[in-house]
């Protein structure tokens, strides 16, 4: 008996039990629609992630406080001018960071807030979508003005637009609203920058933080003066912080981080969600076999007396085997095909509810792509072939007179 032949025999037992071939398949269904679904959740999320974190820009260097010291120095503005004077540093700014409550007469959240100076706009690559950026003016007066985030905006307000103007009250002191900043997500590096908001650096130093030492800042941004440069920027910023906190002679005791090195730790953990998403989908496929091989027996033993025949008649155990292993990939191959289109449907379901209704910047757009289509594809066959292979093997082992005389 040739392959076509054994293919139309196994489609006609297939549909001759079509409940039963429909639940056999289910197994299959959910877990090609699992793996499809899974990997590309995962492949979204990473590459989110790394959409946000190359968005920094890729010769962005951050310096924080810490390092190996029990009780580190804390960085200070003389830090901040000694790095600027650097060779291979184009640029440099820096922050105060911390909690605050914004509220309006009706309405109060609870945001981050980071006091920032006029060049963290070009550093940093944030985009004011309303209004004005703040300027060395403000910094110089300690001026009572702020930017929104567009979730603080909303939650306040419950618009993002026309709120040039607008007062509100941070940790209880009345401030302008200047502008609006542009919607960045919230799903990937940073994990919340539209709730957020920005003031000068000196009103926040003056009026809403508390620290410890005169002119401290939090962290340091510094721009190096191309991607080629990080390494180099990297070691001179060292060398120099070296050099200024002079008590912990020996020890470094701060942190400096590139966005090379979040890229690589935000590989790292979308890698291993990946992988554990896709072994979801994974047992879901073996289950689905277990379905498979436990079907082909019962296959088998509602045609002993079918089998015995054949065998009589002159079939060869090598046409009993084909036979029922390819109606067992038959079946898993047309489970993975429906799992595959199942699969894709709910990436873009995933995809619809994390952007929403207006498809806006708040989410991630799950990645399916052909390599897990054919990984998919080629497991569902492989499970059809392994699961399928015991029972076509069994059949084919039946005598034909034990088999005739069966019940």
């Amino acid at each position: 008996m040739n392959i076509g032949q054994s293919l139309i025999e196994a489609l006609e037992s297939i549909t001759a039990n079509k409940l039963r071939s429909g639940l056999t398949m289910l197994g299959i269904v959910i877990g090609v629609a699992a793996v499809i679904a899974m990997l590309a959740i995962g492949n979204g999320a990473s590459a989110s992630i790394t959409e946000q974190i190359d968005s920094l820009g890729t010769n962005l260097l951050f310096v924080n406080s810490g390092g190996d010291a029990s009780i580190p120095e804390p960085l200070t503005l003389e830090d901040v001018e000694a790095i600027a004077q650097a060779e291979s540093v184009l640029d440099v700014t820096y922050v105060l960071q911390g909690q605050v409550s914004v509220a309006v007469p009706s309405e109060s959240t609870n945001t981050s807030m980071t006091g920032i100076t006029p060049e963290y706009f070009s550093v940093q690559n944030v985009v004011v979508e309303e209004g004005d950026e703040i300027n060395t003016e403000h910094l110089e007066n300690q001026d009572t003005v702020v930017l929104l985030g567009t979730d603080v905006a909303d939650e306040l307000f419950g618009r993002t637009t026309n709120l040039v103007g607008e007062s509100v009250r941070i940790n209880g002191q009345p401030f302008d609203v200047i502008g609006v900043l542009e919607e960045e997500g919230s799903t990937g590096f940073g994990g919340g920058q539209d709730n957020r908001i920005l003031v000068p650096f000196t009103t926040a130093d003056a009026r809403l933080m508390s620290r410890d030492g005169v002119d401290v800042v939090d962290t340091i941004y510094v721009q190096a003066v191309s991607a080629e440069a990080v390494e180099i920027a990297e070691e001179e910023v060292a060398q120099i912080l070296r050099a200024q906190h002079i008590s912990t002679l020996g020890v470094d005791d701060f942190e400096i981080l590139t966005t090379t090195d979040f890229l690589e730790v935000a590989d790292s953990i979308t890698g291993t969600l990946t992988v554990f998403l896709g072994g979801v989908g994974a047992i879901s496929l073996l289950v689905g076999g277990i379905g498979i091989m436990n079907i082909m027996f019962v296959t088998v033993i509602e045609r002993t007396k079918e089998i015995g025949l054949r065998k009589a008649m002159g079939a060869r155990k090598g046409d009993i085997l084909s036979q029922f292993l390819i109606e067992s990939l038959v079946l898993s191959l047309a489970g993975g095909l429906i799992g595959i289109l199942l699969g894709i449907g709910i990436s873009s379901l995933v995809s619809g509810i994390s952007f929403g209704p207006g498809g806006g910047g708040g989410g991630f757009g799950a990645v399916v792509t052909l390599e897990s289509i054919l990984l998919a594809t080629l497991f569902s066959a492989a499970v059809g072939i392994f699961f399928g292979l015991y029972p076509a093997n069994r059949a084919a082992n039946l005598e034909p007179v034990e088999a005739l005389r069966s019940e």
